[in-house]
């Protein structure tokens, strides 16, 4: 018989003795089923984070702060400021107008509804201009806010985690009482999580006389970016921080992901060592109980390597099978799953789902085979040089 077909034959043999081992190999399983949905769960966090800030905005729109801030909550504009952005060349323009929409940015406090804990909302001032910069905003529910009013929309993903937002509810903020008239979606994007209302009436309720945060800006093109930042780079009226409303908020996900990626590090380095000792358990014991019938084969002729090879298979099954036990769980749990958490850069909460990727549960189910993989080795070195004279005389 050739080497390959020893192999076969006893990856067979070990396949089928495997009820008799059930419970042994059933806590493997499980065990690696745990690490793997420990591990995607968290990660989807960050991958749900991170598809909230890149699914925002567009290439051929800008964000425009003031030089040295590093996101709204820091940036200061004054009107003249805004004048000259609207003016730079590369701006597109609707009746005659600038698409440049100046805009206010504050944090409010509103309960979750999940524990009733206060939480940071961003609450943001706008102008006319800013619904044609952001044309994915469309009212769902209610009606647009008036002009002048001390009226404000909801963003879907806001209404849902925080609470007080249903229609006809009555907010008491700055000096303020503001009534909600609407609900509106932007595909998914962080301004759902946000409260919008009149530039006009937020500013002299937090007393920012003619100030802004930001200047969001329709560009006539895609392309038209960098004619459009070196222009106000080079004029030495404003001192100003230029970026695609893209790059922005795909450069506000990294600090969450970074934080969420070195907190699965160190949850499930923890918890793959206890199911790697549970792995090896198993195997042991699998050698242990099968050392008559290894010597056998190998008395009859079957080589060493061939046992390390079906021993080896053996494991990594288990862990395959633990692995995409554990993906799936953590699909089914997590993925969709509506929740907000803090945003490092503006102190505010974003809401978001989870999102399980098939990259995630690819690279745990990897990671689940490395654990079978290191788990099943030194057992399958151990059966390879199991003595076969000592072994038959076992009872």
């Amino acid at each position: 018989m050739n080497w390959f077909a020893q192999v076969a034959a006893l990856i067979g043999f070990s396949l089928r003795s495997l009820p008799a081992r059930i419970g042994a190999a059933l806590a493997a399983i499980f065990g690696i089923a745990g690490v793997v949905a420990v591990l995607v769960g968290v990660l989807s966090i960050g991958e749900g984070f991170h598809k909230v800030m890149s699914d925002t905005g567009s290439p051929d729109t800008a964000i425009v702060l003031r030089s040295g801030a590093d996101s709204e909550m820091t940036s200061v504009l004054v009107g003249a400021d805004a004048d000259v952005i609207g003016t730079a060349p590369g701006v597109a323009r609707a009746a005659g107008k600038p698409l440049a929409s100046p805009e206010l940015f504050v944090v409010v406090d509103l309960p979750k509804r999940s524990t009733g804990t206060s939480a940071n909302v961003p609450f943001r001032g706008v102008k006319g201009e800013a619904f044609a910069v952001r044309p994915e905003v469309k009212i769902v529910q209610g009606r647009p806010f008036g002009w002048g009013r001390n009226e404000v929309i909801v963003g879907r993903a806001a209404q849902s985690q925080f609470a007080n937002t249903e229609l006809g509810t009555k907010l008491h903020f700055g000096q303020n009482v503001w009534e909600v008239v609407g609900v509106f979606e932007a595909k998914g994007g962080i301004s759902e999580s946000e409260l919008w209302t009149d530039a006009a009436v937020l500013g002299p309720a937090y007393r920012r006389g003619n100030s802004y945060q930001t200047v969001m800006v329709k560009l006539a093109s895609a392309g038209t970016f960098q004619q459009f930042k070196d222009a106000l780079t080079a004029d030495p009226r404003v001192s100003l921080r230029i970026e695609r409303e893209t790059d922005y908020y795909a450069a506000q996900s990294r600090t969450l992901r970074f934080l969420v990626t070195g907190l699965a590090v160190v949850i499930c380095g923890l918890m793959g060592l206890g199911a790697l000792f549970g792995a090896l358990n198993t195997m042991y014991t699998a050698v242990a109980a099968r050392s008559r019938e290894i010597a056998t084969l190998e008395a009859l002729g079957f080589g060493g390597g061939a046992v390390m090879i079906s021993v080896l298979v053996e494991a990594l099954l288990l862990a395959l099978i633990g692995g995409l036990v554990g993906a799936l769980g953590a699909y089914l749990a997590f993925d969709g799953y509506r929740t907000a958490t803090m945003n490092w850069q503006t102190f505010s909460q974003v809401a978001f789902a989870f999102a399980v990727t098939p990259a995630l549960m690819t690279g745990a189910i990897l990671y689940a085979l490395i654990i079978g993989a290191v788990g099943g080795l030194f057992p399958a070195i151990r059966a390879a040089r199991l003595p076969v004279s000592l072994a038959l005389r076992e009872p």
